[in-house]
């Protein structure tokens, strides 16, 4: 009887418990008090700024996937390869961003409806555009990242979050704007075969 109902327990054990539910253990908005050295202040401000730049990133990283499937034209096979490489450079720094927002002790956004509320960036139209709108439209999403960058570095720097800093700077900055080179270039009228 006894070795019966430890078999029963066994087996209960191994069930999964689906279906659990449970109040959250941290509100978005709130930090979590860490040994970082820094106030709670600073860290919360630099949590809301790095929550509106991962926001942003995440759309134009979505942008560059949506523009690689989409891309039309004698450019496609370098193009949509370079949206690609584009989307993988974004996608290490929404990991980035979000790794910091969370060493603060924040919450990071992660779910698509809350980024599209949160996001600075238009949203573009569900169908195919040309090739210049589509590289347009990369271009003024990396220049209101890169707005954002500069500032929140400087607030960043201003109030001792050398991490946060160091971030927009190293990372965010500097991938954001060989990416705006790479892209632009591909706008200048030039022509293709003959030199005027």
């Amino acid at each position: 009887m006894a070795k019966a109902r430890s078999v029963r327990s066994l087996e209960t054990r191994a069930r999964p418990l689906v279906g659990q539910k449970a109040p959250e253990i941290q509100p978005f908005g709130r930090i979590a008090r860490l040994p970082n050295a820094l106030s709670q202040t600073i860290a919360l401000a630099s949590v809301e700024n790095l929550n509106q730049v991962l926001a942003d990133t995440m759309t134009l990283r979505d942008l560059y996937k949506k523009h690689h499937w989409q891309v039309v034209g004698p450019t496609f096979y370098s193009l949509h390869l370079l949206f690609d490489k584009h989307y993988e450079e974004q996608n290490e720094l929404v990991d980035l961003l979000a790794e910091r927002i969370q060493s603060l002790g924040g919450v990071s956004l992660a779910m698509a409806p809350d980024v599209a509320e949160t996001t600075l960036i238009p949203r573009p139209p569900r169908g195919r555009e040309e090739v210049p709108v589509q590289i347009s439209r990369l271009l003024h999403a990396h220049e209101i990242i890169l707005k954002e960058a500069r500032s929140m570095a400087r607030q960043a720097a201003e109030s001792g979050d050398e991490g946060t800093n160091d971030l927009f700077v190293s990372d965010l900055i500097r991938t954001g704007e060989k990416q705006v080179w790479f892209l632009a270039e591909h706008l200048v009228d030039a022509p293709t075969v003959r030199a005027d």
